[in-house]
């Protein structure tokens, strides 16, 4: 089969079975080194961006939209 394909054509498949083995030889380097972090520190996930807790947001309601509110509440209510 090799002696129908070009010269070009069988570089293009030996540059991409190398990108292949470099790429998973890369990806199985960086998973065994999160994995010895992970085994010394288990709150040191590179895969995992910190995460802060969200913020409290408060508002004010006026004396209507409180009423507004708990009319809504209880007209949801009725349907369970």
């Amino acid at each position: 089969m090799s002696e129908h394909l070009s010269i070009v054509q069988q570089l293009g498949v030996a540059a991409l079975v190398l990108a292949s083995v470099l790429w998973v030889a890369g990806l199985a380097r960086m998973l065994r080194r999160d994995h010895a972090a992970l085994m010394t520190d288990p709150r040191s996930l590179r895969a995992l961006p910190r995460q802060s807790p969200p913020l409290v947001e408060c508002v004010e309601l006026s004396p209507h939209e409180r009423d507004a509110f708990a009319g809504l509440v209880r007209q949801f209510s009725k349907g369970h």
